[in-house]
């Protein structure tokens, strides 16, 4: 009796902690929308360099003076630093553009990597086209 209760026991375990990683990853188009491209210019005021996804967080001013805080979505920590970026490669009250799709709530938040990859991949050859530049044009995310 004791073996089919530590059996039973140990499979639900196992099923359990196999159902984690399922659970813990979303499909970005669930999220955000590749149909609603947008392109916002704002001033970096948080960076978090954590996993499964880092953010940037900066505030944009809008034609009427008000200012909304933009989160964009981007790869995995070590995605990022196997391309040679890191925590401090965004510097605080720092001027960026930031091309990515816009959350499907409407939310002012978007996601930086899937318009790169399609861009990329359809491109075949042509010059990358970066999500994220500086004020002065400079690439900052995925500069190869």
């Amino acid at each position: 009796m004791r073996v089919k209760v530590f059996a039973a026991a140990a499979m639900a375990f196992a099923v359990v902690m196999l159902a984690v990683p399922v659970a813990a990853h979303h499909a970005v188009g669930g999220e955000y929308d590749a149909s609603k491209p947008v392109t916002v210019t704002g001033t970096v005021t948080k960076v978090e360099w954590v996993n499964p996804h880092s953010r940037i967080y900066f505030d944009v001013v809008e034609p009427d003076g008000k200012v909304t805080n933009w989160s964009v979505e981007l790869a995995a920590r070590v995605v990022l630093e196997r391309m040679g970026w890191n925590g401090r490669s965004l510097k605080i009250g720092e001027k960026v553009t930031v091309r990515g799709d816009q959350a499907r709530s409407g939310a002012p938040m978007l996601n930086a990597r899937a318009r790169e990859q399609r861009e990329l991949q359809a491109a075949k050859g042509a010059p990358p086209e970066y999500p994220i530049t500086r004020a002065d044009g400079t690439p900052v995310l995925n500069d190869r």
